[in-house]
C-alpha cells in the first residue's frame, strides 16, 4: 500500500487498496475472516478476523468480538466509542473457514469513522469508486 496518512485513507478520495492485509493477517496465525452484517436490513458492515478465543468470546457473550490483527488481541467492536453490539447469528461457510456474523447495533452505527455532522457511520463501506475518474466518492460526508 502506499504510504498515506490516516485521515486521507479513511476520508480522501485516492484509492489505496492494501493488497498486503492477507500476508499481514497470514503472520498472525490461527485466524478466519469474519463478514459482518446487519441483522435487520442484512448490509455488510465491516469484514473482521477471529481466533478461536474471540469466537467462544464471541459465542458465550452474544456481543460482536473479534481479533485484532494490527494490535493482536481481542477486540470487542465498539467498545471505546460505545457503539457496541449484540451478535444475533453465526453462520458458518460451507468449507468452515470463514464465518458470518449477523449482529444487531445498541445504538448508532458500527464504523470508527464519523460523518461530518459527528454520527457514526452504519459500516465501514461509505465510499464508492468512481469508474470514470478513478476516485472514491463519499456516500456519507
Amino acid at each position: 500500500m502506499n504510504a498515506i496518512n490516516t485521515n486521507e485513507l479513511e476520508e480522501g478520495t485516492q484509492l489505496a487498496l492494501d493488497f498486503d492485509k492477507i500476508a499481514k493477517v497470514a503472520r498472525c496465525g490461527g485466524v478466519i475472516p469474519v463478514v459482518v452484517q446487519h441483522a435487520a436490513t442484512l448490509e455488510v458492515l465491516m469484514i473482521g478476523y477471529t481466533n478461536h478465543e474471540a469466537f467462544r468470546e464471541a459465542v458465550e457473550r452474544r456481543r460482536l468480538i473479534l481479533w485484532s490483527t494490527s494490535r493482536n488481541e481481542l477486540w470487542e467492536k465498539g467498545r471505546t466509542s460505545g457503539e457496541t453490539f449484540d451478535l444475533v447469528e453465526v453462520f458458518v461457510n460451507c468449507e468452515q473457514n470463514s464465518l458470518l456474523y449477523r449482529v444487531r447495533p445498541r445504538r448508532g452505527g458500527l464504523c470508527h469513522t464519523r460523518t461530518s455532522s459527528g454520527e457514526p457511520r452504519r459500516g465501514c463501506y461509505y465510499r464508492r469508486l468512481n469508474f470514470e475518474t478513478g476516485q472514491l466518492e463519499n456516500l456519507a460526508p
